[in-house]
Formats: structure tokens, sequence, C-alpha cells
């Protein structure tokens, strides 16, 4: 994907200047994990990121009602990519791996009505959802994208990153735009940088993680000065193999006669990346239910495994479709960009 050598300073600029004691906070964590557990580390084929030629698929299967449909076998699973049936070579019905999950939370100024029910209930949600092998990071993102707290598996510091999140309607944020003030220009007061936290989440924090990954993302689903688009915030969630969930909490009495038309993008960037969009309005019971869902269909995925007949490394996306033989609805993503490995191309 083409950026500018502008772009690459301002991700560099954030990265150090906002991630890095956080970064390095974590890579000294995995430096005294066990030997045992960096080994299966090493030995994941669960993204296209390592050196092994091996696509690996997370997904769920519904009936035409929406409900999850579980115990199915490898047989009642077949794979084609861009049109060729594909040899599954790995199946699992029960998804055990560690689940590295993002939450991306709005506190731009549409969001100050909802942004305490978000708070509460997504802490709840990450109480009951991680599990010890489980870890997750909060960003927030308004005129800026903040790194809220990094990776961890502790619930009590993530909800004490949730409760950091503050309304932020600009103010500017220093610099020159474009050199190193910040990934976009910081003085739009409105400025909801949703695409740039998305590539920024599934660049700079996903793409290096093995194993299952997702993002949940609360907001209306509007953005206002992001430097990336719709598209290159899809694209680099789909090299990072995560999924993305929507939650589209929408006041929309904040917007008055100039209508809503959040929901368009956001619907695209689950449907692509596996996951889907849920529509909670301002209701804390609805929030919380979206919330219960998701957690339904991580519990329940599906995994194949499976080395393409187009061995080709060269960077190209390759659509991918998973049917079962009773018809049931597949939701996964839509494909992955054949990466060439580590240390090639970069």
């Amino acid at each position: 994907m083409f950026r500018t050598q502008a772009l690459r300073g301002l991700v560099a600029l954030l990265v150090m200047g906002l991630l890095w004691p956080a970064l390095l906070a974590h890579a000294q964590g995995a430096s005294q994990q066990p030997a045992s557990k960096q080994q299966e580390g090493d030995q994941s084929v669960s993204t296209l990121q390592v050196n092994v030629n091996v696509v690996n698929l997370f997904f769920n299967v519904k009936d035409k009602r929406g409900t999850l449909i579980p115990n199915l076998t490898r047989n009642d699973f077949k794979v084609i990519e861009d049109g060729h049936p594909q040899n599954i070579k790995y199946f699992t019905a029960e998804s055990d791996q560690p689940l590295t999950l993002g939450i991306l939370i709005d506190s731009s100024v549409s969001q100050e009505r909802v942004l305490p029910m978000e708070k509460e209930v997504g802490a709840a949600f990450l109480k009951e959802v991680l599990r010890p092998k489980d870890e997750a990071f909060v960003i927030s993102f308004d005129v800026n994208v903040d790194l809220l707290q990094d990776f961890t598996n502790s619930a009590h510091t993530l909800r004490t990153a949730l409760d950091q999140a503050k309304i932020n309607g600009g103010g500017g944020c220093g610099g020159i735009p474009g050199l190193g003030g910040g990934p976009v220009p910081c003085t739009n007061p409105k400025g909801t940088l949703l695409y740039d936290a998305v590539y920024l989440a599934s660049h700079d924090k996903l793409s290096t993680e093995v194993g299952r990954k997702a993002m949940i993302i609360l907001t209306d689903g509007e953005d206002q000065g992001s430097q990336e688009t719709v598209r290159q915030a899809i694209e680099a969630a789909q090299k990072s193999d995560s999924i993305c969930y929507v939650l589209l909490i929408a006041d929309r009495g904040f917007y008055g006669l100039g209508g809503y038309s959040g929901d368009r993008a956001m619907k695209e960037l689950a449907e692509q990346t596996g996951g889907r969009v849920i529509s909670v309005g301002n209701k804390p019971e609805k929030l919380k239910q979206a919330f219960d869902q998701i957690a339904n269909e991580l519990r329940t995925q599906y995994s194949i495994g499976y080395t393409p007949s187009n061995t080709k490394r060269d960077g190209s996306f390759r659509r991918v479709e998973v049917k079962t033989k009773e018809g049931y609805k597949v939701q996964c993503r839509s494909g992955y960009y054949a990466l060439p490995p580590r240390g090639e191309g970069d």
C-alpha cells in the first residue's frame, strides 16, 4: 500500500512518542515468559505473518435466524480461494488459542452523552471474556489517537484505562500538521480520527501478534479528519488478520437535521474482516446484549487452516469463501494478503 514519507514519519513519531514506554514494558514481559510458552507462539500457524505459508481462518456459522451452529465437522466445510477449491489441512471446532483484543473507544464530542455507559459496560465485558492467556489493549480516538493501555491481561487495569477516556473536542495538538504534530492535523474541533485509529491498532499493535485477534470499536461511525481512508483501514485490519466488530453507539439527537450516515463505512469494515455491526443507539441494555453476542461468537469460533494452491507470496489480495454443505451463513473475513515472509520486502 502506498504511503507517503510524511505519513511514515508521523506513524513513527506516534509510536515512539506515545507508545514506546508501553511497548517496551510489553516486550520485557514477553522476554520473561517461560520458554515453553514462547515455543508455543513460535509454532503457531494462525497468522500469515509467520514463515509458513498456511492460511488460518477463524469464523462463525449461523442459521437463517442468526443462531450460532456448533458441532460441525471438517467434512461439513469447503474452502474456495479465488475460485479454486482448497485442501483443508487443519480444523478445530473449538478455538482455545489465546485471544488478543483491541478496544477502540470514540471520545469525540458526539459521544459525550454515551461515553459513560461505554466505559461501564465495556469494562464488565472485559472482566467476563478475558481468560488467563488472553490480553487486550485500549485506544481512544477523537482529534488524537491515544493508547490508554498496552497489552495486559488485567481486567482491573483495562477498566482504569477506559475510565481515562475523556471527551476531547480539539484545541490542536501542537507541532506542524503533517510534520510530527500527530497522525493528522489536530485543529478540527469536531475531529474523529476513526480510520486512523483502526489503521494504527492494526498496523502497530495487532500485526505482530499471533492467534485469534479482534477489535471492538465503540463509535457512531462518523470519521472526520483521518489521514487514512476507510479502504486503507480495512486493508490494515486484513493484513493483521483481525476481526472487526463495530458497536454503533449513536446519540442521534446530536446530529439534529444534519443526519447520520456512519453505518455505511462501518458495515464494510466489519464484513470485510469477518465481524459485524451491531446497532446499539444510546441504550445500556442494548450495549450489554451486543457485548454478550460478541463474547458468544468469540467462544464458538471454528478454525480452518490450509496451504493455498497458489504458493506465490507476492502481496496480492486473495479472495476466500468458506461454505457449508447445509448452506448455513458463514461469518468470515473476505480474504487475505499473501504477504512475503518476514524479513523480505520490509
